[in-house]
């Protein structure tokens, strides 16, 4: 590694695979991680609006097996560690999208260890919102569904973005981790050519570029957050 540079035909050998993968490898990276998001939330999204609304003294209130239940799925979910997680949804991968290795066939696992985070996320930021305001809007007779997406979730939407940001950050690196089974992107690029290879220029560039992108994802998710927050915009 400390010789990472003198040998000249090595440094150029390794410009060219960065020349030649690096933009279809962030282009992997950046359509999986849209992918993943997406299907991320619309699951983890209701889940965790259940986990706050289905509660005793929500808006909505469940039975509390069904709540115990939904509970304990989401925390053993959690619990699991990432690269077993992702092992043991290969036969899931294969069913889904009819292949165990690349891009494709980490998404699933990518989508299972993602929503429950999110679930968590949304459950943390809808608890946030003022209960004066969920109790005004009971007492003038609107719905538990116009109180969730009239009232609840705009007025967290601050921390709905904030949470998204983490989410987002959260995915880009569990796709590096899932280039051991052959997952695209950039985190393929850093362990096929970094750790298998010895390529570390390669790998360096590929790491630089997952934290370039997590940089950039969590000032645009800070901006975003900041104008829509109301006690910001009442200080201007």
């Amino acid at each position: 590694m400390f010789d990472l540079f003198s040998d000249s035909a090595k440094v150029a050998a390794q410009l060219e695979i960065i020349r030649s993968q690096y933009g279809f490898a962030i282009w992997e990276t950046l359509y999986s991680l849209v992918l993943e998001v997406v299907f991320a939330y619309v699951i983890g999204l209701p889940l965790g609006v259940l986990l706050v609304t289905g509660e005793k003294g929500g808006v909505k209130p469940l039975p509390k097996p069904v709540m115990r239940v939904l509970n304990a799925v989401i925390n053993l979910l959690r619990s699991v560690p990432f690269l077993i997680l992702m092992i043991i949804c290969l036969p899931l991968s294969k069913f889904l999208v009819g292949t165990k290795v690349g891009t494709l066939a980490t998404i699933p696992p990518m989508v299972i260890a993602a929503f429950p985070l999110v679930a968590r996320m949304v459950e943390s930021s809808l608890r946030e919102v003022d209960q004066g305001v969920v109790e005004a809007s009971q007492s003038m007779g609107a719905t538990p569904w116009q109180i969730v997406t009239r009232v609840m979730l705009p007025e967290a939407l601050p921390s709905l973005i904030s949470g998204c940001t983490i989410t987002v950050a959260t995915i880009l690196g569990y796709g590096a981790m899932a280039g051991i089974i052959g997952g695209g992107g950039l985190g393929q690029i850093a362990i096929n050519y970094g750790y298998y290879n010895f390529k570390f220029l390669v790998m360096w560039v590929a790491v630089i570029g997952l934290v370039l992108l997590v940089q950039i994802f969590q000032s645009v998710g800070t901006w975003l957050a900041a104008k829509c927050d109301k006690r910001l915009r009442g200080r201007k």
